[in-house]
């Protein structure tokens, strides 16, 4: 049996507390059954859970629904091939039956929401221990199948194994590509990736957690040795200092000119070094000119030739929910906590705005909501104007969590984070951990209380890091 997780938020500000309102019952039109399990897809008419979005969205929404959050990470455990290749999507047929899909990569936003979820399944060690295999095996093939030339460099094959659908970055290569040998007729890929380097970094960096936990000081400076040779590779051959930012190879080696966003892509993984993500932030993602556009982080710099405005799923341009979910564990890694405020401030605008919808991309320069549906049979189609895109799962979830990390409690790794916005009264109440938290904020002060005991007070605009019993770790500004 789960233990026992909930979480519920109230505050006086109205829009803040309507996009709360809604995203939460919107969310609940993309739980499905996929046979026996029960699982949160991606929704917005994307009616499967991709390795891209669904582990980080599952774990997302671990406090709500523990039991969908295990299966969106554990589906792709089990359905794993015996070569350690994950699917890149998993869908559920008609007929009930379960199909994954081995046609592309899509993304691999997997490895840290699986470990977050051993420490809210009570530290559950087989689980962590089926995670321990899945990602050595990962690891294993990525280096045996995705590094054709033998150069050392983590290669995608296809515009879906990074999820950048339309990407005209990729030239000519295939939406789709089902074999572990590249393409040997196209003009970009195999293409050296740094998103499929940070994969190999991500796994082996989780590794090293995993064998921390279980006490193996010698494995665990293995699988830290491991990805630090990963991490120097990026910045070898896919950091170009001189701009500022990390750019992938051609098949010939040549470096692809686009400013596109994935190094913050690289900053979620962590395999960038304090100092390139210095650079990133402060060069290009603050820059009004490339990311930090009205309604900031465009797929590709605003200012860049492969640059396109196009409100339908394409990443040559619009801000994408998908990376406004991204954002928050990529830049609070990094210490730009006050800048994951700014951002969710953006995002709650655009939603307010847009009559809280949920849709998958936005208008950079104008917040406007692209409302262009994947689905024209989605429930929330209008008769009489056509397929409206909304319930879109990470840019609701996205919303979700920027309001727990600047009103709420969240969970993670073993710890809990206690963010204690200002200018906003509210109230928090949460179980996990086998413990009852709270946070009483009356827009200027706040109490947290653990188990209902007498609270600790502390000024807003900051968040208090405990223990799982409240013993507080530190604090962290985040205003």
């Amino acid at each position: 049996m789960l233990p026992e997780t909930s979480i519920s938020f109230d505050c006086q500000r109205s829009d803040i507390r309507k996009i709360y309102n809604a995203a939460e019952t919107k969310c609940r039109l993309n739980l499905q059954q996929f046979g026996p399990y029960p699982v949160l897809v991606e929704g917005g008419g994307y009616d499967k859970i991709w390795l891209e979005t669904q582990p980080m969205g599952g774990e997302m929404y671990a406090l709500r629904n523990l039991e969908a959050a295990l299966w969106n990470c554990r589906l792709f455990m089990e359905y794993q091939r015996a070569d350690g290749r994950l699917p890149g999507s998993i869908q559920c047929l008609p007929d009930g039956q379960i199909e994954p899909e081995f046609n592309k990569y899509q993304g691999f936003c997997f490895p840290e929401p699986a470990l977050n979820l051993y420490y809210l399944f009570g530290e559950d060690r087989q689980f962590l221990s089926m995670l321990q295999e899945c990602l050595m095996r990962f690891d294993a093939c990525l280096w045996r199948t995705r590094d054709s030339n033998h150069d050392g460099l983590l290669e995608s094959f296809c515009v879906y194994d990074t999820g950048e659908d339309m990407g005209l970055r990729y030239g000519d290569a295939p939406c789709w590509w089902s074999e572990d040998t590249p393409p040997a007729d196209r003009t970009v890929v195999p293409m050296a990736s740094m998103d499929v380097m940070s994969w190999s970094f991500a796994s082996r960096q989780t590794l090293a957690e995993i064998a921390r936990i279980e006490g193996d000081s010698r494995l665990e400076a293995h699988w830290r040795a491991e990805a630090a040779s990963v991490a120097k590779a990026i910045r070898l051959h896919l950091w170009d200092p001189s701009r500022g930012a990390c750019f992938d190879l051609d098949r010939y080696g040549r470096q692809i000119p686009v400013l596109c966003h994935n190094t913050l892509r690289c900053m979620y993984w962590g395999s960038l070094s304090q100092d390139m993500a210095d650079t990133f932030v402060h060069r290009h993602l603050l820059n009004p000119e490339e990311f930090y556009t009205p309604m900031p982080l465009p797929s590709i710099a605003a200012n860049d030739p492969c640059f396109r405005n196009s409100p339908e799923n394409n990443w040559n341009g619009q801000p994408e929910g998908l990376t406004y979910q991204r954002a928050i564990p990529a830049l609070e890694r990094y210490g730009y906590h006050k800048l994951v405020t700014v951002l969710g401030n953006r995002l709650f605008q655009a939603v307010a705005d847009s009559g809280f919808r949920f849709t998958q991309q936005f208008d950079p320069f104008t917040g406007q909501p692209s409302l262009v549906s994947a689905e024209t049979h989605h429930p929330l189609s209008n008769s009489e104007t056509g397929p409206i895109q909304d319930a879109y799962g990470p840019t609701m979830l996205a919303c979700l969590e920027y309001i727990a990390h600047r009103w709420g409690i969240h969970p993670h790794m073993g710890n809990v984070w206690f963010s204690l916005g200002s200018g906003n009264p509210c109230q928090v109440h949460a179980v996990f951990y086998g413990h009852t938290y709270e946070i009483y904020n009356d827009g200027t002060q706040a109490e947290i209380r653990v188990d209902h005991h007498r609270p600790l007070v502390f000024a807003c605009g900051e968040r208090v890091i405990t223990s799982a019993d409240g013993q507080p770790i530190r604090h962290i500004p985040i205003e």
